[in-house]
């Protein structure tokens, strides 16, 4: 899937909302499934222009059992629950959910990355 910038999203999102087209038509037309924009749509609903804003970090143990227990307990899908925390990327829930269930609590723990200091 190609990378967009946070312009490109935004003007997707604010297409539509201004009942421009409908959601598989923009999303045709940008080369996206239709589920991708709608994700768009609900962080941009949630969150403004903020949601799409490049951010690099790491999330607290605590923080993602959180996200966990308030899917788990709502009901809610994966998209639709990185949408409502503001995760970019949907993938990451479900790498902290596969990582919960299969290893506990500890998966979640942050882990340094690289090589271990000398």
């Amino acid at each position: 899937m190609a990378k967009f910038s946070t312009e490109q999203k935004i003007q997707s999102v604010k297409e539509y909302l201004n009942g421009n087209d409908g959601v598989k038509t923009i999303a045709r037309s940008i080369g996206v499934d239709h589920s991708v924009l709608l994700q768009w749509i609900k962080q941009y609903n949630l969150f403004g222009e903020d949601a799409f804003e490049k951010r690099y970090t790491s999330y607290p143990q605590q923080y993602k059992l959180d996200v966990l227990n308030y899917m788990n307990e709502q009901g809610t899908s994966i998209r639709e629950t990185a949408a409502i925390f503001n995760i970019p990327s949907p993938s990451t829930l479900l790498k902290w959910k596969i990582a919960y269930e299969s290893e506990g609590l500890d998966a979640l723990q942050i882990k340094k990355e690289g090589r271990p200091f000398m």
